[in-house]
């Protein structure tokens, strides 16, 4: 049945009166005089009236010649290998040149209901290409780690850099990438920097732009999640979703909630911003007995670099850790800027060490955190004092410093590095230290360590007798350095 009562149009929403057996979340065909047709969601239904949510807008729209068709129930998708290699907007329409995506299986876009007691905790990794956060921030398949950033920070550079080369260490894998609110510079950068991937088809690429319907932001991470969910654990890929920019998606979310003359939150957010936001985040994970895994890597920016700001605050509350970028690093030319004490993933010691990544991973990490940590307050002090008052045993710490940044951190947009390589640049950064300093690993690595590279400047075992750490295990002394970066780095996220 089609209902023409359509009462008041209010920004994006189509307010319709007369209305039976509608219910929350319903789809929506709308009908234009014209003979355009669009789409929308049933957002409120009471006593006989149904506010709409039109995802293309309702600019063109007029309160008469307007018709809507109820289909009955929740907005659904074809989902199946189809998406693989196509380029859609962020409503799923192809803007590749090609036909529509079309499978004998649809799948609703809000998802389905997932029993806690089937999830398997993430075990392995998923393997960025980036060293500074495949040594130092291990992503783990079915994890959620979010990227914090501040604007004019090449988070996007990173975001399709992480996409582009990410893997599961040989199983099949698949990236999902959902663009929210992007210029037209950034749709194009995207498109071309996951061309090859795309072509290959292992990329889904669904991508609002900033002068489509603001309203549309709202559906795209959940079209993106919805194909992702049938890939993973239907199709039993690992699938990575990358969502840029959350901040995009909740400044729609605000401004569909003011149309409805809700009663605002923090910074006019709606009170249910945080519930919204875990309904994305929570649908990542892995199934018991399925192969497959959803892994979430969410970027958003945070206004005036305030980690306290709504979107940041409740994502972190979310999710498990966070890489923050720095307008420091960034000003040092340092690429990808990653603030590496600042950055920290909770599931790091599921998915690297022993039988994972590399038995050396976890010590070697938790000694570059700690001299990094020790090196910024020398920095502090030589930069407050000057370089001369600083002690003969802290300076070695600058030349750590500038080592860290120089041969770890940083790394050409366009450069993949699989573990091995960023495990050994780790380890080169390490030995630039005296063998005293280097407490926090076995004895017997770094002795064979120093033996190999032959360098006059470990020759001073002084201190080389203290607790070591196996890897994979907390020993007193990892297990203090993790507790003072913990509360060093701890924020309302």
């Amino acid at each position: 049945m089609e209902y023409t009562g359509v009462g008041e149009l209010r920004g994006p929403l189509v307010v319709v009166d007369g209305v039976r057996g509608v219910g929350w979340d319903d789809s929506v065909s709308i009908r234009l005089d014209s003979g355009e047709t669009r789409h929308g969601l049933v957002l409120e239904v009471d006593r006989g009236t149904a506010v709409v949510q039109v995802l293309e807008g309702t600019a063109g729209m007029s309160p008469t010649g307007t018709g809507l068709t109820f289909v009955g129930h929740p907005m659904r998708i074809p989902v199946g290998t189809g998406w693989l290699g196509r380029v859609c907007d962020g409503r799923g329409d192809p803007i590749d040149g090609g036909p529509p995506v079309l499978s004998a299986t649809t799948a609703p876009v809000s998802g389905y209901p997932l029993n806690p007691t089937w999830r398997e905790p993430p075990s392995e990794p998923v393997l960025t290409g980036v060293s500074a956060v495949d040594a130092l921030t291990t992503l783990v398949r079915g994890q959620k780690l979010p990227i914090f950033s501040v604007p004019g920070l090449p988070h996007l550079e990173l975001a399709t850099q992480i996409a582009a080369n990410a893997t599961a260490g040989g199983a099949p894998f698949c990236v999902v990438f959902a663009g929210m609110g992007l210029t037209h510079a950034d749709g194009s950068l995207v498109r071309e920097a996951l061309e090859a991937r795309t072509a290959e088809g292992e990329v889904v690429l669904l991508l609002n732009l900033a002068d489509d319907p603001v309203i549309e932001r709202v559906i795209t991470p959940r079209l993106a999640l919805t194909v992702a969910e049938e890939l993973a654990f239907t199709g039993g890929r690992h699938v990575l979703v990358v969502m840029t920019d959350m901040t995009s998606y909740a400044e729609a979310l605000r401004e569909v909630s003011a149309a409805r003359g809700e009663i605002p939150a923090r910074r006019a957010y709606p009170g249910y911003l945080y519930s919204d936001l875990a309904s994305l985040y929570e649908r990542c994970g892995r199934i018991r007995d399925r192969p497959g895994s959803v892994t979430v890597l969410p970027v958003l920016t945070m206004p005036a670099g305030d980690i306290t700001h709504p979107v940041a605050d409740l994502t972190g509350y979310i999710t498990e850790g966070q890489i923050v970028l720095s307008s420091q690093a960034h000003a040092r030319g340092v690429y990808p800027p990653v603030d590496a004490l600042a950055s920290l993933s909770r599931l790091m010691r599921r998915g690297a060490g022993a039988g994972h990544t590399r038995a050396d991973h976890l010590d070697l990490a938790a000694q570059l955190l700690s001299a990094l940590a020790k090196a910024r307050q020398v920095r502090e002090l030589a930069d407050l004092v000057g370089q001369a008052a600083v002690s003969e045993r802290d300076l070695p710490y600058l030349s750590f410093e500038e080592a860290f940044d120089r041969e770890l951190v940083n790394q050409r947009p366009d450069e993949t590095r699989d573990i091995d390589d960023t495990l050994e640049r780790c380890w080169q950064t390490a030995l630039v230290l005296p063998r005293r300093e280097l407490a926090m690993m076995p004895t017997a690595q770094v002795d064979a360590r120093i033996r190999a590279k032959g360098g006059a400047q470990h020759a001073d075992t002084a201190g080389a007798g203290g607790p070591s750490v196996v890897a994979g295990q907390t020993g007193p002394r990892h297990q203090g350095r993790g507790d003072a970066r913990t509360e060093a780095t701890r924020s309302p996220s």
